[in-house]
């Protein structure tokens, strides 16, 4: 997989831009078939910066209705935490 298969997308949420301060994390959204050095490696290539840890979980998917009989799921999904080295940081605006 190359690295834009991998990384899908980096969550802007009130909690990560404060890890993003306080600890020098950021969050992502991973494939979710990647695993940590997989995502390590994606992560240090798009971004051009030294990843020190990567913490993984598997959200589940919210149940959804849209006004009908029938009962939906929103995909499952991997975050990623990533750890960056001091000193490096993403850009995300």
């Amino acid at each position: 997989m190359n690295p834009f298969e991998i990384i899908k997308t980096v969550r802007l949420t009130e909690k990560g831009t404060k890890q993003g301060e306080k600890y020098n994390q950021y969050t992502v959204v991973a494939d979710r078939l990647a695993t940590k050095p997989e995502i390590r490696q994606a992560v240090q290539e798009l971004f051009k910066v030294k990843v020190i840890k990567v913490n993984t979980l598997n959200v589940r998917g919210k149940a959804r209705r849209k006004r009908t009989a029938d009962a939906g799921k929103a995909m499952d999904w991997k975050k990623a935490i990533v750890t960056l080295k001091d000193g490096d940081k993403i850009v995300l605006t």
